[in-house]
């Protein structure tokens, strides 16, 4: 149901098209002459205003005029039995949703014109509402914390959002760089631009290339089509590189090619295009000390880490872990339609005394996996709800290596340790191969090497 008003001079017309729209289900309101319809335009919001454009003492177009003065944000159709294109220009131009001329099928057009300008409207609310969500979900005040290192990172984000200058984010995998990094885009000028992110060690260099920088037609095989790359896609806004230390060499220097001269040139392509990025990127490998042995080119190095912000891991800062539990219990219930409001004392402290290897992502994934198998008629999280991870079973005394008079085979023994250790990271991590390479504290592709390596 929408909230029309109708004006014409004609009492006639109004009367039939307010017969019409009142029996398709929205509120009708007339007015049949200039001073009515500028009262009831200054005094009531309106989505859809149908009107004349032959008015006495005012035009149709001198009222779309008065309304948009008002910021009234109806569409509005203007109708007329004398169309002319210059009328009809000047009415697009100033904001007309559409020009309808009078005919006996006026009622049938005004229906499907209607109908589109509803449409519009809820897109653009809609637009609007997760635009909002959005923002609230990156926002400073989504990251949850009640700890020093994180209000300095925070006051960090705010410090440095205004302005252009690439970042570093430094932090162990899970500790919410990408979170930062999106903090830091919706603070600044950028906000309204686009966001795009891309993992740099999950493709292998030779599509790497193409994702970041085009290709176009017939550049190699199978490149059927143009296509942008996302640095030229994120133009005006921020690229996030995740995991920028799984950069090749060769790699490196097209990435610095392209941030020096804001130039991108796709593959197969014979012409630079410009643009405009703020890049961030993230890493949880020491870039310093790969510089030093050759794997990370020192001027690239430079030119990412104008300004660097370290994110600490969740085992520094355990004052974070019960707001943070209590931030993913309320969202996992919500999504699921769970009345679960809080944990029980011995389930908060498994929390709080677990260390967090996978730092804040292995946390929401353990509420979320207790959220996931509570009982409908649970009213708070219980200890044995949790992952059997969370708390780490009492180690255990190591037995003393010995070693025969025959020797031992080394380089089996570490393969059989090396082969363990990934097949149990696959399973504790459900068979996802970067959810294991991050458990294990290796990059993806040293994971890759490792499980052709022993045929997982």
């Amino acid at each position: 149901m929408a909230r029309l008003l109708i004006i014409d001079d004609e009492e006639s017309l109004c009367q039939v098209l307010e017969i019409a729209f009142r029996r398709a289900g929205h509120q009708v309101e007339t007015a049949s002459n200039t001073e009515a319809a500028r009262r009831k335009i200054d005094g009531r919001i309106y989505d859809v205003i149908v009107c004349d454009i032959r008015m006495p003492e005012a035009t149709g177009i001198e009222l779309l005029e008065h309304a948009r003065s008002t910021r009234n944000p109806a569409a509005f159709v203007l109708i007329t039995a004398v169309p002319t294109v210059s009328t009809a220009v000047d009415a697009l131009n100033l904001g007309a949703y559409r020009y309808v001329v009078k005919t006996d099928r006026l009622i049938d057009e005004l229906k499907v014109v209607i109908g589109r300008a509803l449409e519009e409207q809820a897109l653009r609310e809609e637009n609007t509402r997760l635009r909002s969500e959005l923002l609230r979900a990156f926002s400073q005040a989504n990251i949850v914390s009640r700890s020093h290192g994180m209000e300095r990172v925070l006051e960090m984000v705010r410090n440095v959002a205004p302005a252009p200058s690439t970042v570093l984010i430094l932090g162990e995998s899970g500790v919410g760089k990408e979170l930062v990094a999106r903090a830091i885009h919706e603070a600044s000028p950028r906000r309204e631009k686009p966001f795009i992110s891309i993992n740099c060690g999950a493709f292998p260099e030779t599509l790497l290339e193409s994702e970041l920088f085009g290709y176009c037609k017939g550049a190699f095989t199978g490149a059927d089509s143009n296509k942008k790359g996302i640095i030229e896609a994120a133009h005006g806004g921020t690229l996030l590189l995740d995991e920028i230390g799984e950069t090749s060499l060769n790699m490196q220097v097209k990435l610095l090619r392209a941030l020096q001269e804001r130039r991108v040139r796709p593959l197969g392509g014979n012409t630079d295009q410009a643009v405009d990025v703020r890049l961030i990127a993230t890493t949880n490998r020491d870039l310093r000390k790969m510089v030093d042995e050759g794997e990370f080119r020192e001027d690239f190095y430079y030119r990412v880490s104008v300004v660097t912000i370290q994110v600490p891991p969740l085992r520094e800062r355990p004052e974070d872990i019960e707001p943070l539990a209590r931030h993913f219990l309320q969202r996992f219930a919500a999504a699921i339609g769970k009345p679960l409001s809080d944990f029980e004392p011995e389930a908060m402290a498994r929390l709080t005394a677990c260390a967090w290897p996978g730092n804040v992502r292995q946390l929401e994934h353990a509420v979320e996996h207790a959220v996931a198998v509570s009982t409908p008629e649970d009213r708070i999280i219980r200890a044995g709800s949790l992952p059997v991870d969370v708390v780490a079973p009492p180690a255990t005394p190591e037995a003393p290596l010995t070693i025969g008079a025959e020797g031992v085979d080394f380089e089996r023994e570490i393969a059989s340790i090396e082969k363990n250790y990934l097949a149990e990271a696959l399973r504790v991590a459900g068979g996802v191969g970067t959810r294991a390479a991050e458990l294990l504290h290796i990059t993806y592709r040293s994971f890759r090497h490792y499980a052709k390596k022993y045929d997982l």
